[in-house]
């Protein structure tokens, strides 16, 4: 039964961490900007969530002012980016590094807070409806997931979001058909860390601390999620709404692999450098395979014409 909710407890993380996968798949995919704020607004949404917890504000306001704190931080970003013409990998890694003495801020210069004594959403709703806490974590962000997956295709479909991808997709073509790409980018990196900060809010409250340095490496968690996401359930190629949900799948598909891997006995030193290597080997195989692909086509083309000859 504990191995049941070790792995329960992975779906359960997955769910969580699906919405930083979801807000890094704005900026890498449909942007095509390395954002590395996210390191710092999840933890800037953990903090603030926590904050706002422990001075009696209900869960469900303390993760909407988690949401704003990510959408604060993404804005810093995007000005950073678009008006003072800083390259977005460098804007990222500033506020970023900005964030950190922010969230120190923010809980009073202590590096943790614990929030054992405080009312969180998974334990008020375990407590009030005597359920699991494993169940109620999962039933509760699984809604969060369908109602943002939900919100996410609705609006990428409207007029705004049709402007973000197509500045993601060529920015030239987007600004030579009237689109502002400058406050395109702007409002993408300001949904993408909002979604960050949800993320942080969130595995805050379920965990019941936070930390100032969470966020450590939860870029590279959250493409591992893409990637596996991709290569597992959708492809690029498939409709967006799929894409969307596969990504969430991906992040519950990393959290059973690092579940299954400290079982077999790997040291959770260790599990970031592996989390890299595969990240690695997952974004270098498609263009290996790419040009392997090109190569052939070439051959049999050369191939053609000199029978033709």
């Amino acid at each position: 039964m504990g191995l049941f909710y070790t792995y329960l407890g992975a779906v359960d993380l997955g769910l969580i961490w699906g919405f930083l996968a979801l807000g890094v798949y704005i900026t890498f995919r449909l942007l095509d900007i390395a954002d590395l704020t996210v390191d710092g607004s999840f933890a800037t949404g953990g903090a603030v969530c926590a904050v706002c917890v422990l001075n009696n504000i209900h869960p469900l306001l303390a993760i909407l002012v988690a949401i704003l704190a990510g959408f604060l931080a993404g804005a810093i970003t995007g000005i950073l980016h678009t008006k003072c013409k800083i390259p977005a990998i460098l804007a990222g890694i500033l506020t970023q590094i900005g964030l950190y003495s922010i969230n120190l801020r923010i809980m009073s210069g202590r590096a943790n807070l614990p929030l054992i004594a405080a009312n969180t959403l998974f334990s008020d709703l375990s407590t009030a409806l005597n359920i699991n806490k494993y169940y109620i974590t999962l039933i509760v962000a699984l809604i969060f997931v369908i109602i943002f997956i939900a919100l996410l295709y609705w609006f990428f479909g409207t007029e705004t979001g049709s402007s973000i991808r197509a500045t993601g997709n060529n920015e030239q073509m987007a600004r030579s058909l009237g689109i502002n790409t400058n406050t395109m980018k702007l409002i993408g990196l300001m949904i993408s860390n909002g979604l960050v900060g949800l993320s942080g809010g969130l595995y805050a409250l379920y965990g019941q601390a936070t930390d100032v340095r969470v966020g450590t490496g939860a870029i590279v968690i959250a493409l591992a999620s893409i990637v596996i996401g991709e290569v597992v359930i959708s492809g690029k190629k498939s409709g967006f709404a799929l894409r969307l949900a596969s990504i969430v799948i991906g992040s519950i598909i990393y959290r059973i692999i690092v579940a299954l891997v400290l079982q077999m006995g790997l040291n959770t030193d260790d599990l970031k450098l592996l989390t890299a290597i595969l990240v690695g080997i997952a974004l270098t195989i498609p263009i290996m395979l790419s040009k392997r692909k090109q190569v052939a086509t070439y051959k049999k083309l050369t191939k053609e014409i000199d029978e033709n000859a």
